[in-house]
Order: C-alpha cells, then sequence, then structure tokens
C-alpha cells in the first residue's frame, strides 16, 4: 500500500462529505480498493443506522425527563393547592357555624387565588408560565377587589381596579412583550407596544376617575396635567428609540423636554382654574427655576453631542 491506513482514516470522513481537495480523494479512492479494512470503514460510516438510534435515543432521554420535571411538578402544584385550600375551608366552616353567610369566605378565597396564581399556576402550566403566571395574578387581583367591593357595598371598585390594572402594566408589560407568545406578534415593536399599554391603561384609570368623582373641573385641569406628560413621554421614546443621534444628543433633547414638563402642566393647570373661576386668565411671575437649570443642562449635552459628532465626523473625512 502506498499510503497508511491511519493517514487514509484521517481523510475518510471529509472524503465521505465530499469536502475533501481533488488529490486526497484520488489518494483515499486509490487506497480503498487495495484495503479491505479502511473500506469497511467508510461503509460503517455511511450507515445511518447508528445516527438514527442515537438521535432516537436521545428523544426518549429528553421525552423522560420532561415527563418526569411534568410529574414533579404536577405533584408541588398539588401540594401547594392544598395548603392553600386550608384556610379557605377553615373560613367556609367558621362562616357557616356563626351563620353569618359567606361573606368573608369568598374574600379569603379570592385573596388564596392570588398566591396561587404565582406559585401553583406556573408549576401546572405546560408552556409559556411567565406569560400565565402574570396574567392570572391581575386577573387573581382584580377579582379580590371585586369581591371585596360587593361584600363592603363599596363604589370604589373601578377607580381601585384601574389604578391597580395601570401599576401592574408598568411592571408586568416589558417581561410580557419579551416574552411567548406575544413576543413573536410584536417583533421589532416591542417599545411601541408597551407605550401604547401604558398609555392605554393610564388613559382608562383617569377616565374612571374623573367619571367617579363627577367634579366638572376634572377633565380640564387632568388633561392640563396628563396630556403634556403623555406628550413628552411619547417624544422622549421616539427620540431615544428612532432619532439618529449620539447618546449625548439624545439625552440632551429628552432633559430638556422633561425640565420644560416640570412646570407647563402646572402653568395650563392654574390658567384653567383661573379662567374657569373668574373668566379672566392671570398669569404667575414666579420664576421656574428648576425648569431653567434642566433646560440649561439639555443644552449643555445636546451642544456636547453635536461637537463631538463633528469632531468625529471631521476625523473620518481626514
Amino acid at each position: 500500500m502506498k499510503y497508511d491506513c491511519d493517514m487514509i482514516s484521517d481523510l475518510l470522513p471529509l472524503y465521505k462529505d465530499g469536502i475533501c481537495s481533488e488529490s486526497s480523494r484520488k489518494i483515499v479512492e486509490e487506497h480503498l480498493e487495495e484495503c479491505r479494512d479502511c473500506f469497511n470503514v467508510l461503509n460503517s460510516m455511511n450507515d445511518e443506522t447508528i445516527d438514527e438510534e442515537i438521535i432516537r435515543e436521545k428523544n426518549e432521554v429528553i421525552k423522560s425527563q420532561a415527563k418526569f420535571f411534568k410529574r414533579k411538578s404536577a405533584i408541588t402544584g398539588t401540594v401547594f393547592a392544598g395548603i392553600f385550600s386550608m384556610p379557605i375551608l377553615v373560613c367556609f366552616i367558621v362562616d357557616l357555624a356563626n351563620g353569618g353567610g359567606l361573606s368573608w369566605f369568598f374574600i379569603v378565597l379570592a385573596a388564596m387565588l392570588v398566591p396561587a396564581s404565582l406559585i401553583v399556576a406556573p408549576l401546572m402550566a405546560p408552556k409559556n408560565r411567565m406569560f400565565t403566571a402574570m396574567t392570572l395574578f391581575t386577573v387573581s387581583v382584580l377579582l379580590l377587589l371585586g369581591v371585596i367591593a360587593v361584600s363592603t357595598g363599596g363604589s370604589w371598585f373601578f377607580i381601585a381596579a384601574s389604578a391597580v390594572l395601570f401599576g401592574l402594566t408598568i411592571l408586568f408589560a416589558p417581561f410580557i412583550a419579551a416574552r411567548r407568545p406575544v413576543n413573536k406578534y410584536l417583533g421589532n415593536k416591542k417599545g411601541l407596544a408597551i407605550m401604547g399599554a401604558y398609555t392605554l391603561t393610564f388613559v382608562l384609570m383617569m377616565t374612571t376617575i374623573g367619571l367617579t368623582v363627577g367634579a366638572a373641573e376634572f377633565f380640564p385641569m387632568a388633561l392640563a396635567i396628563a396630556g403634556p406628560l403623555l406628550a413628552v413621554a411619547w417624544a422622549s421614546f421616539a427620540i431615544i428609540r428612532y432619532l439618529p443621534a449620539s447618546g449625548l444628543v439624545k439625552a440632551g433633547i429628552v432633559t430638556m423636554l422633561i425640565s420644560i414638563c416640570s412646570f407647563l402642566p402646572q402653568f395650563l393647570a392654574e390658567r384653567a382654574v383661573s379662567a374657569r373661576a373668574t373668566g379672566v386668565v392671570s398669569y404667575s411671575t414666579s420664576t421656574p427655576g428648576v425648569a431653567v437649570i434642566g433646560l440649561t443642562v439639555g443644552a449643555i449635552l445636546l451642544v456636547t453631542g453635536i461637537i463631538i459628532a463633528l469632531v468625529k465626523g471631521g476625523k473620518k473625512n481626514a
């Protein structure tokens, strides 16, 4: 034999996949015509039965482990469900014994659903556990508020529910937008969707408060205060997300916007109240010192960012 079997065995994987050079291919083929052992090695490499068997065993191991963890999760979830059911059962028995109805029973039942949504539900859910937990937690908190409102005869439910929904949206929206199954529908518009959710729940909360309070001056004042805040929030988001500029430039513009917003809502609210009360718009002579400082800092950041960008651009052109 012209070539050693060890050298040919090193070339056989490349030969099998068809990625060796032409000269190496000829060497291997000449050697295979003379060496039965290397020929058998090549045939064993071409045998896909072993690969299929490895894949089958791997899938069986994965399925077995999945069943094991699913069974463990179900057992753990059942144990926690049993623990949460104990105070519910005790409250049910006590309510019946006292003959006072089941008002406290339903409150305790709704209260136990809150921790269950964070502990039991993720353990029992087959997939999308974070999304399931956050959704069920929100529903359970709103349900608890509703049960308490009905039991106590309170008319505060809609205000409390809208405020809680807004707060939970601030907390959960970024996580829900980034996780399955929501993320595949949003694509690269996650930030836009989150800002939309914030705005929608905020407007819902303010509208609910206004309708419940019933004061005629609420909506003009709310619009004067919240309108500029929402405008600045959306403008800041658009600048940070879409403006093709450096971080310093973006920081400067956003700082200036926030500085303006620090006194503009109060200014507009005062004008609205003054006009409604007297029919004449009065103007305050107080100096918005915080706003002036913010505008100055923002301008410095903006100018610094522009200068740095111009210097870098000049160096590249040179």
